[in-house]
């Protein structure tokens, strides 16, 4: 999904990916500029791998598809090795390897990637991405997308760093996705945008308001009715018309027009202020803020108590019938239960 989010912007742009695995991200990514009639020669992408045989594989999959790439000289740990460091992207989108343990090198500890935050947990590296991400991002324009576990958008020991990313307004916005989305695992995940530009203006031909201390959160797990066919486990797939009405809704919520302090659908999204979060503890979970609807408010209860009553006497009436066909088959062979 982040790919198909960020392909109706990235054209004449250059973005990376610094976990890009076998390069499969980028190559979506051009399938959906090319379906768009642009132009993937006007395309540059960066990426960084560590294991080198999914690099060498990387390397491959975009050289075949002529698409424009860097990929460093050799393959190597995004944290310990930054191929890219100094350099600043318009895009970046990333999947990294969900709440990723042994990521920690005492070499890191005042690394410049967090040194105005504070150093990521070394049992997780969720804020380590988070906050490698920012550090590569163009200073006035720079647009993330990424996937993470949703465990990230509440631990307790990266509350000061995620504090400070709310503070200083680089989150734009929290996705909640479904769960059985991937291959690998069955979770629900997230996806967050972050933008180092809220103050609006235009925009890849829109105008788009200031939503400076506002935060977007939508919630998308109850969109599960496109199960994926001959999987050997339950998967679901988004549609193009559900990846549109997401894409609408950001859209939307961006645009000149807006009243961000009454956008919202409840149970599916809501713009939230930077004041409410903070009476929230900090916590990027949508649940605290989108509104959820008591479906047991909207039942007829005298009617419902009327079927069950009915129901009941009908379970009763059998039940005596049951025991008397008990009773008289024990009195038959001479012997009373009573």
């Amino acid at each position: 999904m982040p790919e198909k989010a960020f392909s109706v912007c990235i054209k004449d742009s250059v973005f990376i990916d610094p976990c890009c695995g076998s390069g499969g991200m980028f190559v979506q990514s051009t399938d959906l500029i090319r379906e768009k009639r642009g132009d993937i020669r006007r395309i540059n992408v960066y990426g960084q791998e560590k294991e080198a045989a999914t690099y060498r594989l990387a390397k491959m999959n975009l050289a075949l598809r002529g698409i424009s790439h860097n990929l460093g000289e050799e393959s190597d740990s995004t944290f310990t090795h930054d191929l890219f460091k100094g350099l600043y992207f318009d895009y970046i989108m990333a999947n990294p390897p969900f709440n990723l343990k042994g990521w920690y090198d005492d070499n890191l500890k005042n690394d410049s990637r967090w040194v105005d935050y504070q150093t990521p947990p070394e049992s997780n590296a969720n804020y380590a991405w988070i906050l490698h991400i920012l550090s590569h991002l163009k200073a006035l324009k720079g647009v993330a997308g990424f996937l993470l576990a949703n465990g990230a958008l509440g631990d307790s020991d990266t509350l000061e760093i995620r504090k400070k990313l709310i503070q200083n307004d680089k989150v734009e916005a929290i996705i909640i996705l479904p769960r059985e989305l991937f291959i690998t695992t069955d979770i629900s995940v997230t996806l967050w945008i972050l933008n180092q530009n809220k103050k609006g203006g235009a925009y890849h031909g829109r105008m788009l308001r200031s939503r400076a201390g506002e935060i977007l959160f939508m919630d998308l797990r109850t969109w599960t009715e496109n199960p994926v066919k001959n999987e050997s486990k339950k998967k679901v797939l988004l549609s193009s018309e559900q990846i549109q009405k997401a894409a609408d809704i950001y859209h939307t919520w961006q645009s000149e027009g807006t009243d961000g302090a009454n956008y919202a659908v409840p149970e599916l999204y809501r713009s939230v202020r930077k004041d409410e979060i903070e009476k929230q503890g900090w916590s990027l979970v949508p649940s605290k803020y989108i509104e959820f609807i008591d479906h047991d408010l909207e039942i007829d209860y005298a009617a419902e108590m009327s079927r069950i009553q009915k129901e009941m006497l009908e379970v009763l009436k059998q039940e005596m019938k049951s025991q008397k066909m008990l009773e008289d088959a024990f009195r038959g062979i001479g012997y009373e239960l009573a």
